[in-house]
């Protein structure tokens, strides 16, 4: 057998192993998840490791590896594509999962084919494999369901694109934010409404640049949540609202809502609100 066709038997061998994965697949076990760090400033306990050792590369061993490459290029053959990007699985707590679950902790990301394990995506990590490293994988299924899988597309795609609000706005919604967090995962009413929330949206008319700006937030319901106890929306929201500090030049507004209550307009022109912090925007 010659060089050539010892190469193509490896090329046929990695893609007939991965024309069944799919963005979201995971493998569990024991991995080893390299980044680069500057040994003159070292920052994690790995890096200083690394650091002590003369290296410029970190390696830490985490619990599994999801694959965040899109499928159509999972499946391309590895002579055109070689490479995966993969980021680590990290183990939260149950409390952790619900907010995570709903796509309001950007930093993660939820897989429901490991979700009874306590293990999502960790964005905040990734790193690039070739494709061959696959073959010593067993593949466990991230997104069984199509609704799943369009789930975890939303959140890579909010994880690189969420808006920058002024500095004004995050000053003034900051104890709302604060609220929403400390009250999400709680028994109480107020807490379970949170959970019944599908998303958190805002929108600025006519632009956040304006000096005067009208400020609608939306708290979308999940359709089948039209009450809390006897309590209502309206009070959630009343509550929620005057955590918005008043003056200055926002003026604020605010609707408890379903996705079919909001046109297409109003959902792409609005943008969601981020429970792990509000990113500022500078300048």
């Amino acid at each position: 057998m010659t060089d050539s066709e010892t190469a193509e038997s490896v090329y046929d061998a990695v893609d007939a192993a991965l024309c069944d994965w799919q963005q979201g697949d995971c493998v569990l076990g024991e991995h080893g998840f390299v980044f680069r760090l500057d040994p003159r400033r070292p920052l994690s306990e790995a890096a200083i490791e690394a650091a002590a050792a003369g290296g410029d590369l970190a390696e830490t061993v985490v619990c599994g590896l999801v694959v965040l490459t899109q499928t159509c290029d999972v499946i391309r053959t590895c002579r055109e594509r070689a490479f995966l990007e993969v980021a680590p699985l990290v183990e939260v707590s149950e409390q952790e999962m619900h907010p995570i679950a709903r796509g309001r902790r950007p930093q993660y990301a939820y897989l429901p084919g490991i979700a009874p394990r306590r293990l999502v995506a960790d964005l905040d990590r990734v790193m690039t494999i070739e494709k061959a490293v696959v073959l010593g994988w067993q593949r466990m299924v991230g997104c069984h369901h199509d609704d799943h899988a369009r789930a975890l597309t939303r959140a890579l795609v909010r994880k690189r694109a969420r808006p920058a609000f002024p500095d004004d706005f995050v000053a003034a919604t900051r104890k709302l934010q604060q609220r929403l967090q400390a009250k999400h995962n709680k028994g109480s009413g107020e807490g379970r409404a949170l959970q019944a929330l599908r998303e958190i949206r805002v929108r600025a008319a006519p632009s956040w640049q304006a000096a005067q700006v009208d400020v609608l937030f939306w708290f979308i319901r999940e359709e089948d949540q039209s009450d809390f106890e006897g309590t209502g929306w309206a009070s959630y929201l009343d509550q929620w609202l005057a955590l918005v500090v008043r003056g200055g030049r926002f003026n604020v507004h605010g609707q408890v809502a379903t996705l079919e209550d909001l046109t297409a307009k109003d959902y792409v022109e609005s943008d969601s609100l981020d429970l792990d912090h509000l990113s500022r925007r500078k300048g």
